[in-house]
């Protein structure tokens, strides 16, 4: 449940820093999302899963205004983001991390670009900022090395690095876990479950890896036909009569 404030726009803002209603997307004839309501809780980490093309993707860029519904409300921290304005929806970016899935830049470059671009940080403090965040996950000694000098699993911890260096308050996730072996996998899945504790951030992961969604979400999101058809904890669903999320979570039981 939300907390219960004063007022609403602070109960929105404390209780529930993301809320989607009505959400609706089309790519020309192609319906994406189809009236989705969606709301997550401050600290929750929330996986989406589903099939592919179902709109998972779709609906990160959506929330971070790299896309604009067709119809529908997304509100971020209490603010409503449809149709703002350029400069103000950069601002609210501010408050939000985005796991990118490669850079092209120095490790070190790639993490401080945020810090460059968006804090009156001197160079020698941004220098300092960076290698904590290297620290944090385990790439501290790699600030030197380009994207193509580094494994799957390294970029995705750069990644992970990028994506916290302003101290977001949301944390969005795109398959952060694809295309790496079990092992990695596990790693990265730790080492998302360990920043999201220390840091109580609020996260949104899209995955279709259910080993690592049961291991670091409170909770779990099915779409099908662009809406939200199942959600609740990996014991809740597992006790599903949904044929698709059974045999999705078959091999995680």
């Amino acid at each position: 449940m939300e907390a219960k404030t004063q007022t609403g726009v602070e109960d929105r803002e404390q209780g529930t820093p993301v809320a989607v209603k009505g959400l609706k997307k089309a790519f020309g004839t192609q319906r994406v999302l189809n009236g989705l309501d969606l709301s997550v809780r401050k600290g929750e980490t929330v996986a989406v899963l589903g099939r592919s093309g179902t709109g998972k993707s779709v609906l990160l860029k959506l929330l971070i205004g790299l896309e604009q519904p067709d119809a529908g409300s997304i509100r971020i921290r209490g603010q409503e983001i449809v149709a703002l304005e350029h400069d103000q929806l950069d601002q609210l970016r501010i408050k939000m991390g985005f796991l990118f899935q490669q850079g092209a830049l120095y490790v070190g470059q790639n993490v401080e670009f945020p810090l460059r671009r968006h804090t009156k940080l001197l160079a020698a403090e941004r220098s300092k900022k960076v290698r904590e965040l290297l620290s944090q996950v385990g790439m501290e000694r790699d600030s030197e090395k380009m994207p193509s000098q580094i494994s799957g699993g390294m970029q995705k911890r750069v990644g992970l690095a990028r994506a916290l260096a302003l101290d977001p308050e949301i944390l969005l996730l795109d398959e952060p876990t694809a295309g790496l072996d079990p092992i990695t996998a596990t790693e990265i899945g730790k080492l998302i479950l360990n920043l999201h504790e220390q840091r109580e951030i609020t996260c949104i992961v899209v995955t279709h890896d259910i080993h690592a969604a049961k291991a670091f979400c409170d909770r779990m999101v099915f779409l099908q036909e662009g809406r939200v058809s199942l959600n609740g904890t990996f014991e809740e669903l597992r006790q599903s009569r949904n044929s698709f999320v059974i045999e999705f979570l078959r091999d995680a039981a």
